[in-house]
């Protein structure tokens, strides 16, 4: 069974089509890249994996349940980051976390934030309201947050977007140990191809709300005859 499974996804807005009748699965324990341009439907497809944006047509299945027959129960299981997705700003970021930890009825849940404050480098923010923060430090007050729960399935839209290159660095390493302690499934989302290349065990192209290629990046960067990943996003993007 897969972790993931998306079949005949569509979602439509009005005269506007932003998921064109996509279909993929991720296993259980595997990473996969979702990339493509602004606008192409990734963040609404993500959307939809949450069930947070109901379809036109198709279905999400988490552990080969509807995520629209059952969202409370399943999410329990899942988590998330986007940059566009502010938390609480008036919050301090240990009240975030609280706050958050005992909606997924995190047990121990005192340790958990002081381990992932610790983590993440967020102990001498902890007192600070989230409002106050720079957006790095947002980035990762969210990420801890999308880590509380221990999540089975994580969904990440560019992780590490605000982060200087140290950071970004750093916290690709907690992704990857974090993924490889728990045996997590991780559908990333991002614009950064050294970090897909880096994190990612497959790769799905979207452009225009369509997923027009995918398969492992060196294979890609061969089959398109480029250098890199890089190279062949900018090829696909601009053909």
């Amino acid at each position: 069974m897969s972790a993931i499974e998306i079949n005949n996804l569509n979602k439509k807005y009005k005269r506007t089509s932003a998921v064109k009748n996509i279909n993929f699965k991720i296993s259980k324990g595997k990473t996969i890249g979702l990339l493509g341009p602004n606008g192409c439907g990734k963040s609404t497809t993500l959307g939809m994996i949450l069930g947070l944006i109901k379809p036109t047509s198709g279905s999400v299945l988490i552990n080969g349940e509807n995520i629209e027959n059952n969202r409370t129960n399943l999410l329990e299981k899942m988590n998330f980051i986007s940059p566009y997705i502010e938390l609480p700003k008036k919050l301090t970021v240990e009240e975030n976390l609280k706050v958050y930890g005992k909606l997924y009825g995190v047990k121990n849940l005192k340790n958990k934030i002081s381990e992932l404050m610790e983590v993440l480098n967020l102990t001498e923010f902890g007192n600070r309201k989230t409002g106050e923060l720079s957006s790095g430090q947002k980035n990762r007050v969210s990420l801890a947050k999308a880590l509380i729960n221990d999540p089975e399935i994580l969904l990440l839209d560019e992780p590490t977007a605000s982060l200087d290159p140290d950071v970004g660095d750093y916290v690709r390493g907690i992704i990857e140990k974090f993924a490889s302690k728990n045996n997590s499934t991780i559908l990333l989302a991002s614009h950064n191809m050294n970090e897909v290349e880096r994190l990612c065990d497959e790769v799905l192209m979207m452009k225009n709300g369509e997923i027009i290629d995918q398969g492992k990046s060196n294979n890609l960067i061969s089959k398109h005859g480029r250098k890199n990943l890089e190279e062949v996003f900018l090829k696909i993007v601009r053909s």
